[in-house]
């Protein structure tokens, strides 16, 4: 399949059957995060891979009304950096995102990006705090966002070509 076909295809599933990802499939999506760009060739990212089901429904809430398809889902890949590697953590960690992203979909499993840094736990505390408390990962260390895994009970249509917003493309000048 062309990378277009697959970008079109790409869309955020928020909803799972209960059938478990093959392990086959998640280190091939795995992989894609490692093979993403990064500045310099820093690799600032770490991924947390949560399968356990206690710790997922613990997980879906961590962001205030954004991140309840984690009870649901077979996986979910939480995104760290470490800071102190490159100015760029920020970019680096959502090209491993969007990498994992496009795998995912790719083999025919839902995905759905779940933004973490710089919004808010059920709690009060920070996504950042809560994850932090729950998963373990160590103090300088920044979230960037969570990846919620699983076998789509349905996939929304692909995106159609025709309807991009061609008028946001701008040649030589604005």
């Amino acid at each position: 399949m062309e990378l277009i076909e697959i970008m079109k295809n790409r869309r955020s599933v928020r909803q799972y059957t209960e059938e478990a990802i093959p392990e086959e499939k998640l280190e091939k999506i795995l992989q894609a995060g490692l093979l993403s760009a990064s500045g310099r060739a820093r690799r600032p990212w770490e991924f947390i891979v949560v399968r356990n089901k206690e710790t997922l429904k613990k997980m879906s809430e961590c962001r205030v009304g954004a991140a309840k398809m984690l009870e649901g889902a077979d996986t979910a890949i939480v995104v760290i950096a470490d800071p102190e590697k490159t100015d760029v953590w920020t970019e680096d960690c959502s090209i491993a995102m969007s990498n994992m992203h496009l795998m995912a979909d790719s083999l025919g499993v839902g995905s759905c990006w779940i933004q973490g840094r710089l919004r808010e736990a059920i709690d009060g505390r920070t996504t950042e705090e809560y994850l932090r408390d729950l998963l373990q990962f160590p103090k300088g260390y920044k979230l960037e966002a969570i990846l919620s895994l699983g076998i789509a009970s349905k996939h929304p249509e692909p995106h159609n070509i025709e309807e991009l917003p061609m008028d946001k493309i701008h040649r030589e000048k604005y």
